[in-house]
């Protein structure tokens, strides 16, 4: 007699030809059946910000170029002088190699009340000088790419570890039960790629939401897939019963499994995303002021214009954590000019309107007073031309990151590096302490936030990492 072979799980989803859309709302109708409501966890300070927005500008903007003037370095430009060559020591451990002093190609002034500089190259940035505060004692870990971008958004220059957004997906939870809580917008392939934005050991269910991809037009950033295709009512609904059954039964074979966990939830998720995503990413339904604002329509800004506004409208739906990236899938991504030092200036022309825009957007809205912005790189550059070149060399020891918005003082310019800009001497602060400056922002104590994970306790910020405290409002 032969034994009726009754599908599995996989065997049925790879057969019945559905829409992604659907499936979410079986998941939706099984948890539910299941009693599996999601409470999203407590913090465990009072949170000064709701949210954050990183825009990530990718390979490195030089430092003494765009918010920290330098003026030794146009007395002293074509001088040759000994320089801690992090690239130098890292390859040969020699320290003290002679380098060629080169000045910036733009001109600074001061604006605001508070009469901080900025390079000419970001001059709408420089109308909100006064709501930003600049931390020009940053240095970092990893000479490359790859080391320094996974340190930056992972704490970890090797390691496969958590994001920082799944890190806030975890310790938080969602704001908003239909949108994820860790979307990134034009990630990049490169130096690490979705280990950029992936939740490691963390329960999959944190891993970052991807919008589009470096290189691509933001009008592609979207999610594919989330309407039923060519679904009668009754034919959904007859399918929808019998993979409620499916789930239920998986579930209830494999309980605590955080893999089937988060496939079950992203099928309730995307089920509740069907019906939001679409209007929130329709930039049509904004104004053609607002649009304007942002650099939309124009060259050379529509583009990340168009992901700004999105980051706007996805921090006003209540994402908890939302990355903008400016950069590309190229061997030398952005802002990378090792030998063309006057490339800066088109990336500059392609972020400035839309970052400034994006500030003024959250001002009037009030969303500023409860959203962090964060703004930055892996690393920075070398004050000193690249083999006696025209560009310059990546520099982790000193560089500038600022922040604005909800919880830091707005005007405040914290650390310096040296007299030509190169390492960091006074308020040091390393990536782990911004890490840990970022969660307190949030309400989350990052010696606080860990996961148990192969005998021992991780978190983001590792044995290390300090709040910066000076900067707090």
């Amino acid at each position: 007699m032969l034994q009726q072979h009754i599908p599995n799980r996989r065997e049925f989803l790879q057969g019945a030809g559905c829409g992604f859309g659907w499936l979410a709302l079986a998941a939706l109708a099984s948890r539910q059946s299941l009693g599996a409501p999601i409470t999203p966890p407590l913090p465990h300070l009072v949170p000064r910000a709701k949210r954050v927005i990183f825009l990530f500008m990718q390979g490195g903007p030089s430092q003494v170029d765009t918010f920290d003037y330098k003026p030794n370095l146009e007395k002293l430009d074509g001088q040759q002088m000994p320089f801690d060559d992090a690239r130098v020591i890292a390859n040969t451990g020699q320290r003290g190699s002679q380098q060629r002093v080169m000045k910036s190609p733009w001109k600074f002034a001061q604006f605001g009340q508070t009469g901080r500089w900025v390079s000419e190259l970001f001059p709408q940035q420089a109308r909100h000088i006064d709501d930003l505060c600049l931390l020009h004692g940053v240095h970092t870990e990893g000479v490359a790419h790859g080391p320094a971008t996974l340190f930056l958004h992972c704490g970890s220059t090797n390691q496969a570890r958590p994001s920082i957004g799944s890190w806030v997906s975890y310790g938080l939870g969602t704001e908003n039960d239909n949108l994820p809580a860790f979307v990134t917008i034009a990630p990049s392939a490169g130096n690490g790629g979705p280990r950029n934005y992936g939740p490691a050991f963390l329960p999959a269910v944190h891993q970052g939401t991807a919008l589009g991809k470096a290189g691509s037009p933001a009008t592609e950033a979207t999610i594919g897939n989330l309407a039923p295709a060519g679904q009668s009512a009754a034919g959904q609904r007859r399918q929808l019963d019998l993979i409620r059954e499916l789930n239920a039964a998986q579930l209830a074979a494999a309980p605590g499994s955080s893999e089937l966990d988060a496939v079950v939830e992203s099928y309730e998720l995307a089920w509740r995303m069907q019906t939001n995503v679409p209007g929130i990413l329709d930039l049509a339904a904004e104004t053609a002021a607002t649009q304007a604002l942002y650099g939309i329509g124009s060259k050379p800004t529509d583009n990340f214009g168009r992901q700004c506004l999105m980051a706007r409208r996805l921090c006003e739906a209540g994402v908890r954590y939302i990355q903008v990236t400016y950069g590309d899938n190229t061997a030398n991504p952005a802002w990378d000019q090792h030998s063309n030092l006057p490339k800066h200036a088109e990336h500059a022309a392609a972020v400035d309107q839309p970052i400034a825009g994006l500030l003024t957007d959250l001002k009037q809205r009030g969303l500023l007073d409860e959203t962090l912005i964060w703004w930055g790189a892996e690393f920075g550059r070398t004050p000193y031309a690249e083999k006696n070149g025209t560009g310059r060399d990546h520099n982790p020891g000193g560089f500038t990151m600022w922040l604005a918005g909800a919880g830091v003082q707005a005007g405040l310019t914290h650390g310096q590096t040296d007299e030509f800009g190169h390492q960091a001497v006074a308020g040091r602060v390393h990536m782990h302490d911004v890490h840990a400056t970022l969660l307190h922002l949030l309400g989350l104590n990052h010696e606080q936030l860990t996961f148990r994970y192969a005998g021992r306790d991780f978190r983001l910020t590792d044995v290390a990492g300090q709040v910066v405290n000076e900067i707090l409002s």
